[in-house]
């Protein structure tokens, strides 16, 4: 059974002797999944359960849940009805966000099995190649409540199901934000712009507003190695950041502004659950609207509580530089960028790494660094991203950038 948002699995195996081999095998030899190394021990589980048997066809149900894993893109009620409707009549869809995005899709009371056609014919397949994973379960209601026809949810039975009377654009108005750089061709069924779809059922032009953030909340931070600067270093991998304040209130709390709702959603699925300085992220959606700078104090490292980043040369998803950008979750390689050209191994000893590998160029260098685990990896990023070297005989001294690398080891 996959737990994707905590990227761990459950496996279940006919006897313990067969369970005890697999961890022997996995302790004395490295396993790699996808070019990420996968770590084995037993769990407290003596078997794997769920509330419906997902494998057995009498079990089925005619809403299913979906989990999008690596939510490159954009998911709206347009992309998920293009993606599931032509395996059978979508009635309803509502989309939420949890740990990452999640949606349900309800087929017709007649229809089960076009949902159980569904399951198997979507279930582990990419909307975009390489990216927006579809994982496919059998939800536990019956039947969908939508009280509003937008993009996160849909009644299909009803299309000019309005919210409050409020007439919007559709074309004009989305709740996710394109993003800056144009999506690819999908891997099988969704081609953009949806929102120039024909089809009589997207005829209706008419959506009311949505309420959502583009901010986040983030708790579990140390008390004093943790502040404004740092949470902007981590976040920055995967969205421009605004704001960052620390709650007075809720001390280890902090309120992280994003450019945009999706940037919430790629470090709510990334850092969600990391460890950082001894301290585990819990990572989630705000119902903030935005940052307010109000109730500064100074933190334990002495540091502001409150700093605006909205103009800082260092977030990387403007349009000039968003293209370089590479959505990777944290890992125990990181790739460097940016630094002076005659850095070697002895001036960043300090990071802890294990391995180091360098990309020498005439103006500046870049490279790789391999830690022991992945939270030393993070940690390092945390302290070191945008750290400013100077050189003698430089006017202004090289700002070092890091990210996390595609490279499982060097």
């Amino acid at each position: 059974m996959m737990m994707p948002f905590k990227r761990q699995a459950l496996v279940e195996f006919d006897s313990v002797e067969s369970a005890e081999r697999c961890v022997s095998f996995g302790t004395r030899d490295a396993v790699y999944v996808a070019e990420q190394q996968a770590f084995f021990n037993f769990s407290t589980s003596q078997r794997i359960t769920r509330p419906t048997n997902t494998d057995d066809p009498s079990s089925g149900n005619k809403v299913l849940l979906l989990s999008i894993q690596n939510p490159v893109y954009p998911i709206s009620t347009d992309v998920l009805y293009t993606v599931c409707n032509p395996v059978g009549n979508v009635l309803r869809i509502v989309i939420f966000k949890r740990n990452g995005i999640q949606a349900m899709v309800e087929y017709p009371d007649c229809s089960v099995k076009d949902a159980q056609k569904a399951k198997l014919a979507l279930n582990g397949a990419d909307i975009y190649a390489g990216c927006c994973t579809l994982k496919i379960e059998y939800a536990r209601p019956n039947r969908l409540n939508v009280i509003c026809n937008n993009n996160t949810s849909w009644d299909y039975t009803k299309p000019f199901l309005l919210h409050r009377g409020s007439f919007t654009s559709r074309q004009s108005e989305s709740l996710f934000p394109w993003p800056l750089r144009t999506p690819p061709t999908p891997e099988f069924l969704i081609s953009y712009p949806l929102l120039q779809k024909t089809s009589p059922t997207f005829s209706s032009s008419f959506l009311g507003k949505s309420i959502t953030s583009s901010v986040t909340m983030v708790s579990g931070l140390h008390p004093v190695k943790m502040n404004c600067s740092r949470i902007f270093n981590l976040f920055c991998l995967y969205g421009n950041v605004e704001k960052v304040k620390f709650m007075k209130s809720i001390p280890g709390t902090a309120l992280v502004e994003m450019g945009d709702e999706y940037a919430v959603d790629r470090a709510v699925t990334h850092l969600n659950g990391i460890k950082v300085f001894g301290k585990k992220f819990n990572v989630c959606v705000s119902k903030q609207q935005a940052v307010i700078p109000s109730q500064v104090f100074e933190l334990g490292d002495g540091t502001c509580s409150y700093q605006d980043f909205s103009l800082t040369r260092n977030n990387r998803f403007s349009s000039a530089q968003s293209s370089r950008n590479i959505i990777q979750p944290p890992a125990t390689v990181l790739h460097f960028y940016n630094a002076p050209p005659n850095l070697n191994q002895h001036h960043v000893y300090t990071c802890g790494f294990c391995c180091y590998k360098h990309f020498p160029s005439s103006k500046t260098l870049s490279g790789l660094l391999e830690f022991d685990s992945k939270t030393e990896a993070v940690e390092a990023l945390t302290v070191l991203n945008h750290h400013q070297i100077r050189i003698p005989n430089s006017s202004s001294p090289f700002t070092l950038k890091l990210c996390f690398s595609t490279s499982s080891h060097l």
